[in-house]
């Protein structure tokens, strides 16, 4: 089994699904950074990622809770997915929605100064990755995530995609061509 960093994440969203509320405890520490870099280029101020990150998490945690709902392959995908959504929804509405945050009776998150820098340095240092979601289609950021992010093989992947390895191949090709592309054009 491959000790990828989305594997992991999967793990972990199973033994919650299974009642171990550590378990998405632990997912929510090694995602958190993630989604407030995502929200935190697109919003336009610290306070309001935080806002949105609770309610991304919180939305995470009822579908994982859903029995009907099959576990994401590739959870960062999924999890950025989801603040994507918030954050469009929320730019609808005129604010945060925290339905489900309060449904799931989880406390409002209080930041401090220093939270607020650390969000601010976390954007900063991770557009590039935050972007991903919005700049290649869902198949090629999966295979690209497993790929380069994870350091898994071809056929792995494959495997977990039920796909060839060649499709697999493309995937990242297309992706990593796109990509460059992109930064040229940003040049």
């Amino acid at each position: 089994m491959s000790t990828g960093v989305h594997v992991q994440d999967r793990e972990l969203l199973r033994r919650t699904r299974e009642g171990d509320a550590e378990a998405f405890a632990s997912f929510y520490r090694v995602r958190r950074g993630d989604v407030l870099a995502f929200l935190r280029v697109r919003v336009r101020s610290s306070e309001l990622a935080g806002d949105l990150m609770c309610e991304t998490f919180a939305k995470a945690l009822s579908a994982v809770h859903d029995p009907a709902r099959e576990l994401p392959l590739v959870p960062l995908v999924w999890l950025l997915t989801i603040a994507r959504n918030e954050w469009i929804d929320s730019a609808r509405r005129g604010r945060v929605a925290d339905g489900t945050r309060r449904r799931l009776a989880m406390q409002p998150l209080e930041l401090s100064d220093r939270d607020l820098v650390a969000i601010d340095d976390a954007a900063a240092d991770a557009d590039a990755l935050a972007r991903l979601p919005e700049l290649l289609p869902a198949d090629q950021l999966q295979a690209l995530m497993a790929r380069v992010i994870d350091g898994r093989d071809y056929d792995e992947i494959a495997r977990e995609l039920e796909t060839s390895p060649s499709v697999v191949r493309k995937r990242v090709s297309r992706a990593l061509a796109h990509l460059r592309s992109v930064r040229q054009e940003a040049s």
